[in-house]
């Protein structure tokens, strides 16, 4: 007999609703914990060994599921079979924008990267031109994956994303191709296409796969070209009112020419922590060295990134402040004292931001991310953990963010993956 199943509110579900429920349970444990016998999915999930037969059944006429091996060999009598997600029943892809380009990525149903390919982009180029580009790199990259249709498109791109339209907000300091491509990808893939912050998803690749895998509060701190705050509670991802959940680079701080506007943040935190001022800071310390290395890097990444994952050739990227930085802080780990001071005060900096953070939010972890963050790890972690006891009475884990450059394009491929799972693991009763 069926279990019953009771709404939050106190129904009864229905038959359909209750098998369902009783699917989307099955395929949730299928992906989390690998392919599962029929005996392994009763045990999980308690339902019993009819209902597990019948959604088995119908899980594998729906084209979700199928036998993927067997299980039980060192005991009598036959094997059980293994059942695992069909993962290339959908395809998906990340698009991760930026100033200077796109990156994206083709994934399989269960978020694996299938292919990846870049494209480098002036900021100053015609804006038709550089939409149509980016949409045929997604098309030929989702060729090579083996797939001409895609079920699902996350997008990453920095700047306000409506949560009401979900359309990118205007802004004069990013390239109007920007918010011009995701229209473009609905029009000509005609498929559900997901449009949100950069930092939000560099904040959903760190919760699923990286620093902050054990956290269900925390905020994400962006140093970057820009800086900016991704700010998750209880679990889910706040946006606020316009969007604008995180706009750090605004706040206030003392040290800077003067307040910020409501056009430019020029004068807020964005001043003191955003890359530009992190290669200011360097050359105030007198670093030497680290200029070279960021222009090696660009050389290196474009010779060596375009063999990940069948990339396409690129031309070498465009001089890039956020690069910059990220050498930089590298250079000062090993750098002596004249390196030590410098990543005192870069840490100074960064820990006016994480102090409003923590007074405001409470979260009690805030995870470095961005080239800067992510560069500097434990060892400028610890530094803004430090300054952080003295400024604020609130406890405060500071994490170095793991999943490094391609996180916004890794979170853009979970949004997809989650968006695809939500409307696949439902099937008709």
């Amino acid at each position: 007999m069926t279990p019953t199943r009771v709404h939050p509110a106190g129904r009864t579900a229905s038959p359909s609703t209750a098998r369902a429920i009783n699917d989307r349970l099955a395929l949730r444990l299928l992906q989390t914990e690998g392919p599962l016998t029929a005996g392994q999915l009763k045990t999980l999930t308690g339902l019993s060994r009819p209902t597990v037969a019948d959604l088995v059944e119908r899980l594998q006429g729906a084209g979700l599921i199928s036998v993927v091996g067997e299980a039980g060999a060192e005991r009598r009598g036959p094997n059980a079979r293994l059942y695992g997600i069909v993962a290339d029943r959908a395809h998906l892809a990340g698009v991760d924008v930026r100033r200077h380009g796109v990156t994206v990525s083709v994934a399989d149903l269960l978020g694996r990267p299938l292919a990846e390919a870049s494209l480098p982009v002036d900021p100053g180029a015609d804006g038709t031109r550089a939409v149509g580009s980016a949409v045929a790199l997604l098309e030929r990259t989702a060729a090579r994956a083996g797939t001409s249709a895609l079920h699902t498109i996350g997008v990453g791109a920095p700047g306000l994303v409506d949560p009401a339209s979900g359309a990118l907000g205007p802004t004069g300091q990013l390239p109007t191709w920007h918010g011009e491509l995701v229209a473009e990808l609905r029009r000509k893939l005609e498929v559900p296409v997901l449009l949100e912050n950069e930092v939000n998803l560099a904040a959903v690749a760190e919760q699923r796969d990286g620093a902050a895998h054990d956290r269900d509060t925390f905020v994400l701190l962006w140093l970057g070209h820009g800086v900016g705050a991704a700010v998750v509670l209880d679990g889910r991802l706040r946006r606020g009112a316009s969007g604008g959940t995180g706009e750090i680079g605004f706040l206030p701080v003392p040290g800077t020419s003067g307040p910020p506007s409501a056009t430019g943040c020029g004068g807020g935190f964005h001043a003191l922590a955003a890359s530009h001022a992190v290669c200011a800071l360097a050359r105030e310390y007198g670093l030497s060295g680290w200029a070279d290395t960021a222009a090696a890097s660009r050389t290196r990444g474009a010779a060596g990134a375009d063999a990940v994952r069948g990339r396409e050739p690129s031309a070498l990227p465009a001089a890039d402040d956020a690069t910059d930085a990220e050498s930089a802080i590298r250079c000062a780990l090993g750098s002596g004292e004249r390196g030590e001071a410098f990543l005192d005060a870069v840490a100074d900096r960064i820990a006016m931001g994480a102090a409003a953070v923590t007074a405001v939010l409470d979260p009690g972890c805030i995870v470095l991310g961005g080239e800067t963050g992510h560069a500097g790890g434990a060892a400028l972690a610890g530094r803004v953990a430090d300054r952080l006891l003295r400024l604020s009475p609130l406890p405060t884990e500071i994490r170095p963010a793991t999943a490094g450059g391609t996180a916004v394009l890794r979170g853009a491929v979970l949004t997809a993956m989650d968006a695809a799972q939500e409307t696949l693991f439902t099937p008709n009763a």
